[in-house]
């Protein structure tokens, strides 16, 4: 199992939000490369990033901010937040991205979806971020009427070989992670399935592991030094 630590920007600054709100931002550096190659020293192979203004935006405000992570780092690079047009995929695929995560445009847009995924095929995953059971989209924002295991169903009759899967009332909660969803959704598809939200814990990492399940996100927990990346790494093996 991957572990992907991530960084979460707003204003060329590495932050974290509580439950995805953004109101409750806490800036936690000032310069994410350092903190990148900070990951790197620390034995990580991935970095999993979001632009959280473009999440809102559907612009690429941050991309400078990005470029300069992947070139101090040289990890293996994914990226989220507001990715809803061809122009924004060749954008970050050229800048040097190894992967980009469709979100609304996915549930929105499935005909760019198609030409992303027939264009890019597993440079292409899909971030689907539940709420109550239901796809969120525009920033965690609204609800979709999509049910979470209906929509990966249809994720994975689209072509998509990659789904990175956020239990929204996890996120940053230091709670522990959804496990349940996760080992459901490893038993029913054969996509690489990356865990998101509420990986707190060495005991979470090792239970996904288990699973045989893809990755890993590790956000806040790295952030209040509740995990070790390090650490993290090892029990991913």
């Amino acid at each position: 199992m991957l572990i992907f630590p991530a960084i979460d920007l707003v204003d060329g600054k590495a932050v974290r939000l509580f439950k995805g709100d953004y109101n409750q931002m806490t800036v936690y550096s000032e310069n994410p490369p350092e903190i990148a190659v900070d990951f790197k020293n620390q034995g990580a192979s991935c970095i999993h990033i979001v632009d959280l203004e473009g999440a809102k935006s559907g612009e690429t405000p941050n991309i400078e901010t990005v470029k300069r992570i992947i070139s101090s780092a040289g990890l293996f690079s994914e990226i989220g937040g507001g990715i809803r047009s061809m122009e924004t995929v060749d954008r970050y695929i050229e800048a040097g991205l190894d992967r980009v995560i469709l979100g609304t445009a996915a549930v929105n847009d499935e005909e760019f979806l198609k030409r992303a995924v027939d264009k890019y095929k597993e440079k292409i995953a899909v971030g689907v971020d539940i709420k109550d059971g239901f796809v969120a989209i525009k920033g965690w924002l609204e609800k979709s009427q999509y049910d979470a295991f209906s929509f990966c169903e249809k994720m994975q009759n689209t072509g998509v070989s990659a789904l990175i899967c956020t239990d929204i009332s996890r996120d940053g909660a230091m709670k522990g992670t959804n496990l349940e969803l996760y080992r459901q959704l490893s038993e029913k598809y054969s996509m690489n399935i990356t865990a998101s939200g509420g990986v707190s814990s060495l005991e979470d990492v090792k239970e996904l592991r288990k699973m045989d399940i893809y990755g890993a996100i590790i956000g806040k927990a790295y952030y209040t030094g509740a995990i070790s990346i390090r650490e993290a790494v090892e029990a991913a093996k």
